[in-house]
């Protein structure tokens, strides 16, 4: 059964029309490409998915059934969790302050709470454990390069026992090596079970880490295809519309 399936998803913003008619599924621990022009329609499937807007017409079903993400944080207890490009981390605070922002562990005494900080190292330690990381859950985030970020953010998807993790851009403006460290963070994402949706315009990182490619073009999806049947060379000429669809 599919995690997450779209059905006939378009979405309208007064006259104008950003989706048109978008159909497609994401199985679990697959990892699906997602590619395009800037106003392809990118952003807006996914503000979608994430609950930031709902469509026009159309249908999201996850696990089989029918789903109303009416918010971020309701498409958080759904298991789907996105990582925007700048990440929202606190560069001033540790590894693990930024993985419980917001939902810090804490202990009682009398009418006081104080923070478990040897049990948010601990538990954020094994994540990164999880995950391969070199990052240390005390290592201050202002110090780190863009790969340990990224382990940073998607560690922080952890917590919540996500189901489907959304990273947008995560190889923009990061060296070669900390591309190579983010492409290995996938692969463990899939390796666990979870499922992936990779938006990027870094064609070697959709090939080197997708089962599937997804490109839009001015709202519409033009192709849906396994990675090992297409190519770069046909995927930027599905982008440019030098062909038309696949």
């Amino acid at each position: 059964m599919a995690l997450l399936e779209l059905e006939g998803v378009s979405k309208d913003f007064g006259a104008i029309r950003a989706l048109s008619d978008v159909s497609f599924s994401i199985e679990p621990g697959q990892v699906v490409g997602l590619m395009g022009d800037n106003g392809a329609g990118k952003s807006t499937l996914v503000k979608i998915i994430s609950g930031i807007y709902q469509p026009s017409t159309g249908a999201v079903k996850l696990d089989g059934a029918p789903a109303h993400i009416h918010s971020p944080g309701e498409a958080r207890r759904l298991g789907i969790e996105t990582v925007y490009q700048d990440l929202a981390l606190a560069d001033n605070l540790t590894a693990a302050a930024n993985i419980f922002l917001g939902r810090e562990l804490k202990y009682h005494f009398g009418p006081f709470r104080f923070l478990r900080h040897r049990a948010m190292n601990a538990r954020a330690a094994e994540l990164f454990d999880e995950l391969k990381s070199e990052t240390r859950a005390d290592d201050l985030v202002r110090q780190m390069s863009g790969g340990q970020r990224q382990a940073v953010a998607i560690a922080r998807t952890r917590l919540a026992d996500a189901k489907l993790i959304i990273m947008d851009e995560p190889t923009a403006a990061i060296s070669v090596r900390q591309v190579a460290e983010v492409l290995n963070l996938i692969h463990r994402l899939k390796d666990a079970g979870i499922a992936v949706m990779l938006i990027s315009h870094r064609m070697p990182d959709v090939f080197a880490t997708c089962d599937r490619v997804i490109v839009m073009r001015r709202g519409t999806k033009v192709a849906d295809k396994p990675i090992a049947n297409s190519s770069p060379e046909e995927v930027t000429a599905l982008i440019t519309g030098a062909r038309e669809v696949a």
